[in-house]
């Protein structure tokens, strides 16, 4: 701020320019693009890209990137995403995940601890993904441990030292959401579990998987939404910063 003033003071910047490097979001009209989102919480805003027009996503897309911030946008199916590929060639989507993302800032040195990724079953890997993509978006290391579900308890207790060697887990499950009791028994690092709406009738789309989530008797875990990978990768991340020194 005390460089941009002193560029006013100088004559070197229009009050009009100073007051659009001053301000804390741009109205578009139909979204406020929050630009100070990254210095408030250490990362810019994230697009969430169901129920936009392929328009609207493209413009607040340009919006972000035209401050020189990382782009994450979640929930884009394909056909939308071959539209905004169209004009933005540069992103790359991640099929699995539905996600758009775009590296702005060169990559930091990341270091040796990472965020596991565990899903019950292949029918909950597109939540899964969407966890893992975020995380990764986000800067933090990510190791996969997939179709690990109760109903074969072994696969999970083979993989059980490289989950337990983890900052934190984000667990992801359907049908009765067991996992997360499972894992959070076996770890000392906090766990997000995460109910997907994967399930017969009496899952009522996730719901029975969501009510058993909440009701683990296992310490140490937290519950996001139904179907909602991105949000537990974020707070996850925020626990592996925090781990492994990176509050800024």
């Amino acid at each position: 701020m005390e460089e941009i003033l002193k560029e006013v003071q100088n004559g070197t910047l229009s009050i009009e320019d100073a007051k659009k490097k001053l301000a804390t979001y741009e109205d578009l009209g139909f979204a406020k693009v929050d630009h100070h989102r990254k210095q408030r919480q250490g990362f810019p805003e994230v697009i969430y890209g169901e129920g936009k027009t392929v328009e609207q996503i493209i413009a607040i897309l340009q919006a972000i990137k035209a401050k020189q911030n990382d782009i994450l946008i979640t929930r884009i199916s394909p056909d939308k995403a071959d539209k905004i590929l169209g004009v933005h060639p540069e992103l790359t989507y991640h099929d699995m995940a539905q996600i758009l993302s775009l590296k702005v800032e060169e990559k930091r040195e990341k270091k040796e601890g990472y965020i596991a990724i565990l899903c019950a079953g292949t029918s909950d890997l597109r939540i899964a993904e969407e966890a893992a993509v975020t995380a990764e978006a986000l800067g933090s290391n990510v190791r996969r441990f997939y179709d690990v579900g109760v109903a074969g308890i072994h696969r999970l207790l083979d993989q059980a030292p490289a989950i337990q060697d983890a900052t934190v887990s984000v667990v992801i499950a359907g049908m009765e959401g067991a996992l997360p009791s499972v894992v959070g028994g076996l770890v000392s690092h906090p766990v997000i579990a995460v109910p997907t709406s994967v399930g017969y009738g009496a899952n009522f789309q996730g719901l029975s998987a969501l009510l058993t989530m909440l009701n683990s008797c296992a310490s140490g875990i937290s519950v996001v939404n139904i179907d909602n990978g991105f949000g537990g990768a974020y707070n996850a991340v925020l626990i592996d910063r925090l781990a492994q020194g990176k509050e800024e």
